[in-house]
């Protein structure tokens, strides 16, 4: 990546339709108008750099006008950047030398020109992320399954744009791509990245991104996906996360600070062992790689809550069987091990999938730990289902939501001491759906016990009535 934000280029930048091999591709088009196809979406944020991603209409000189200025008078040029048919015209041009906490405003520019068809409502804007560890209010969103096939309108997102998040997060079933055909999966993420509805938020609100099994493949697909190379290839394309895997460990999984917060995203797919294989210490879902990664990276975070998420659910409620935790436990108590053992604070679980919000609990307290809160948010555009009532995971917080489409909605201030954190959902009416849990950091520390007095009345009573949950694991049906 390049980037250009120091006038002492400025002319450089200016000049660039005019710079070979560039100016020829600049002249007027003789088949077309130069336009964007998809985008602009801002990708992975920090507190000196913004990263955006587009696709254009033709192999022409991209750059991003910039500056703090609404009218842009003075603004700053990105270095253009060539969009090549083999990666289907899409660039993912990084801003650089910002300021941390600072609204920008910006444009993107097509052989030097703004796209005419965009001109009437740009420029957009962002702001960058605050420096890293600083104490600060924050708003995170989050979601999952989003079926662009039966749902071609989707208004959870005027919900989400209205709440103002500084980030999202797809938590997968992104896209249900749902075929082994390379150029299908293309198609997919071409066809969801045009949802009216979601254009003011991408424009405005970072985006960040995991896998779940529809965006990776097919439902329930594990490391023996026979197109995994190609479903990676196709997803590093249409996201703009900050990393993918390591050089040695391919896959979608990546850590993203934010002031006071580190965001660990998980990939549950690239190494997910079949979920019929017996449960041991033979059997992962993340892969001693990324396993590795994420102790070394929860071990060495400073910041005061700490996010991990990933598609499947953590909790016991599908049972061994199931195409989540459930049946990989083994390797997950071991993470909630590492977790108290180490006395790492603040860790909050999110994940996706299941077609129902929930808000959930692991009571690792009775295991030299603490408490480890579950937030589910499902669907985003996708029908919900009923049939998640009656499972039974460790502890349910709040009643399991299956009035419709949703998002998570996590508001942080470290500023206080304790800092706090406050779990939701939103609906689509921009509605809350339950009381919001509220947490402090002295909550998410090893040997604390809190579920007890968070547990809402209603989820109080119906665990009392329990007996025996282990026959309470529903079918698992194409998730």
């Amino acid at each position: 990546m390049y980037f250009l934000n120091r006038r002492a280029f400025a002319s450089i930048v200016a000049s660039a339709v005019a710079w070979p091999p560039f100016a020829a591709l600049a002249k007027p088009s003789t088949t077309g108008t130069y336009r964007l196809m998809h985008g602009p979406m801002l990708g992975a944020p920090g507190p000196n750099e913004m990263t955006i991603w587009l696709r254009a209409s033709a192999p022409v000189p991209v750059t991003i006008e910039y500056g703090t200025d609404p009218e842009l008078r003075n603004a700053s040029r990105s270095v253009p950047v060539l969009p090549r048919a083999q990666n289907e015209f899409v660039v993912k041009p990084r801003l650089g030398g910002l300021l941390p906490g600072t609204r920008y405003y910006y444009r993107v520019l097509l052989a030097g020109a703004p796209d005419r068809y965009l001109e009437p409502r740009s420029p957009f804007s962002f702001t960058t992320a605050p420096e890293s560890g600083a104490k600060g209010k924050y708003r995170i969103a989050f979601g999952s399954c989003a079926r662009i096939q039966q749902h071609s309108e989707q208004p959870i997102w005027n919900a989400v744009e209205r709440w103002s998040p500084d980030l999202f997060l797809w938590l997968g079933d992104n896209v249900y791509i749902d075929t082994l055909e390379p150029s299908i999966m293309a198609d997919m993420y071409k066809w969801q990245r045009s949802v009216p509805e979601l254009q003011p938020l991408i424009r405005s609100v970072p985006q960040l991104a995991i896998w779940d099994d529809h965006d990776y493949a097919l439902n329930d697909s594990d490391r023996t996906n026979p197109v995994k190379v190609e479903a990676l290839d196709a997803f590093s394309r249409y996201w703009a996360n900050p990393s993918y895997g390591l050089p040695d460990a391919p896959g979608v999984f990546f850590k993203q600070s934010y002031g006071d917060v580190d965001i660990f995203m998980l990939d549950g797919r690239w190494n997910r062992d079949p979920v019929d294989q017996s449960d041991g210490p033979t059997k992962s879902l993340l892969g001693p790689a990324q396993l590795g990664w994420l102790r070394d990276a929860l071990k060495t975070s400073r910041a005061t809550f700490k996010l991990i998420a990933n598609g499947s659910s953590w909790t016991t409620a599908k049972g061994p069987n199931g195409d989540a935790w459930s049946a990989y436990l083994h390797e997950r108590n071991g993470l909630f091990d590492f977790i108290a053992s180490e006395r790492i604070e603040g860790v909050i679980l999110l994940s996706g999938d299941a077609h129902v919000g929930e808000l959930n609990a692991i009571p690792w307290s009775e295991r030299n730990g603490y408490d480890l809160y579950e937030l589910v948010s499902s669907p985003l555009a996708q029908d919900s289902r009923t049939d998640w009532l009656d499972y039974r995971p460790e502890r349910r917080i709040r009643q399991v939501f299956v009035g419709g489409n949703n998002f998570g909605a996590i508001e942080f201030d470290t500023t206080r001491s304790p800092a706090t954190i406050s779990l939701n959902l939103v609906g689509a009416r921009s509605n809350r759906i339950w009381a919001s849990l509220e947490l402090n950091s002295d909550d998410l520390r090893p040997g604390v016990r809190s579920w007890d007095k968070k547990i809402d009345a209603l989820s109080r009573q119906r665990l009392e009535a329990q007996h025996d949950s282990s026959d309470y694991y529903a079918p698992n049906n194409n998730l």
